[in-house]
């Protein structure tokens, strides 16, 4: 992997495109070795390693009509019996969008694409699924003559159950954009629950601008944060 394929990320964990011989795209992450305790705990099967949950979670998404790149293998080096490199291995998704790109756009342009994110976020509530990390670079999404169309990606971190108003507004406290467009967002996801139009923005900022105010502490984006 190291010296093949193509390098998308390479961080703490690196993620490469390969190419099979029959002309078909991979996405390959490599996890890096946790830290102790992590590495006690995943070794001892207290709780699965994050490409164990990144492999066995599409089949629940899939099932649900959630689309996410479908699952192909999962590989572990364990050294001495504790887990070390770990890898995932799915499709690679050829949807050309991340949300990044809303963070860079004038007020109004992306109004279509907030109501559809709506509808797609809604859907997967409903179907109890809600994705710990809703971020940018998480959704992807193209747009084509029958409309909007999404995915999401990095799905280690996921909740399964029941998703009320409240956790629901506030997953989107990580996304980008302007002000208008969250709040285009937060009014459309309820419209499609059935929850309070007011209630579900008031929320969403909330929880959005507590979320910005630490990252920007420590973090700088190249767009300017509508609190």
């Amino acid at each position: 992997m190291l010296h093949e394929g193509k390098l998308l990320k390479d961080g703490r964990n690196m993620i490469k495109v390969l190419q099979t011989p029959d002309g078909q795209q991979l996405n390959v992450k490599r996890y890096h070795i946790p830290a102790v305790p992590n590495r006690l705990i995943y070794s001892l099967g207290l709780r699965k390693p994050k490409g164990q949950r990144a492999y066995e979670y599409p089949e629940i998404l899939l099932q649900k009509g959630i689309s996410t790149p479908e699952n192909i293998a999962y590989i572990e080096e364990r050294q001495g019996g504790l887990l070390g490199y770990s890898y995932f291995i799915c499709t690679q998704c050829d949807y050309e969008h991340e949300l990044y790109e809303v963070g860079h756009a004038p007020s109004g342009t992306y109004d279509e694409l907030a109501v559809a994110l709506a509808t797609f976020t809604a859907h997967m509530h409903d179907a109890g699924v809600m994705h710990r990390d809703y971020s940018p670079g998480n959704i992807l999404w193209r747009k084509d003559a029958e409309g909007y169309h999404f995915s999401i990606i990095d799905i280690n971190r996921m909740y399964f159950g029941p998703v009320d108003m409240q956790h629901g507004c506030a997953n989107f406290a990580r996304l980008w954009g302007p002000k208008q467009f969250i709040e285009v967002l937060a009014k459309a996801y309820a419209q499609q629950r059935g929850f309070d139009e007011e209630q579900a923005v008031k929320i969403t900022m909330k929880y959005r601008a507590r979320f910005w105010k630490r990252f920007l502490k420590k973090h700088t984006v190249s767009f300017e944060v509508e609190l």
